[in-house]
């Protein structure tokens, strides 16, 4: 009987302890920063998509002329040691044209002693490098993209220039709804020059404690007689008489 009702406590307990963080969580998640965080990281993520198309686009037309587009603004750096010179009797690039790709399975096959199956040479071959613009290059090799840097700053800018534009905005039409605001209040107030709030006087500065001190040191001195005031002719009476 008392295992069955500690039982009872602890499940209690235990259903408690999720009820209450339950509703925590529907009270954060009610909030509105969260929602308009939630809406932000949505459109944003949407907003991203169509700068990206339209830096593709835009660095489509600027590259007509360069071979393999923007994504063949790459640079191949020398081979410092064996893992970055590529295959043997390849090296580190090669062209895209079906007859220099030909070649080179063919001479992979030989190296590999795969000629009686060149499918599998061409499919290893191709896994072994990355296609940039119309040019394959070496996995190993150290490569500047210059293509994704291009990129990735023409993004920034478009997006940096239309965030600027947006708060832009939005600042005028704040500042323009305030003011539009204030003027209506104004006009109801001179329709209605009862409603209008009273301005509170400011209060006077409190004294500070040294003046509070001083002007508690003046009146026990005026209290004691031993105060001079200014103007009378008296002699200080803190002065020796002789």
């Amino acid at each position: 009987m008392v295992e069955k009702k500690t039982k009872k406590k602890r499940e209690h307990k235990f259903l408690k302890r999720i009820k209450a963080t339950w509703e925590a969580f529907k009270a954060f998640a009610s909030k509105g920063s969260v929602i308009d965080l939630a809406v932000g990281v949505i459109i944003g993520g949407a907003f991203n998509a169509v700068v990206n198309t339209l830096v593709s686009i835009l660095m489509s037309i600027c590259t007509w002329g360069v071979p393999g587009g923007l994504s063949g603004l790459v640079t191949v750096l020398p081979a410092a040691n064996a893992a970055q010179a590529g295959i043997e009797g390849i090296g580190q690039t090669f062209s895209s044209d079906p007859d220099v790709v030909t070649e080179m399975v063919n001479r992979y096959a030989t190296v590999y002693n795969l000629e009686g199956s060149l499918t599998t040479a061409r499919s290893e071959l191709l896994s072994k490098y990355t296609l940039h613009g119309n040019i394959y290059y070496y996995n190993g090799s150290a490569l500047i993209d210059w293509g994704s840097f291009i990129n990735a700053v023409i993004s920034f800018l478009v997006i940096a220039i239309t965030l600027f534009v947006i708060v832009r905005i939005f600042t005028y039409l704040q500042q323009k709804r305030l003011l539009l605001a204030e003027k209506a209040k104004e006009e109801y107030y001179k329709k209605h020059p009862e409603e209008r709030p009273v301005v509170a006087e400011p209060e006077p500065p409190k004294p500070t404690q040294e003046e509070l001190l001083t002007d508690i040191l003046v009146e026990l001195k005026r209290a004691n007689g031993t105060l001079v005031e200014e103007g009378t002719d008296g002699n200080d009476a803190s002065k020796d008489p002789a």
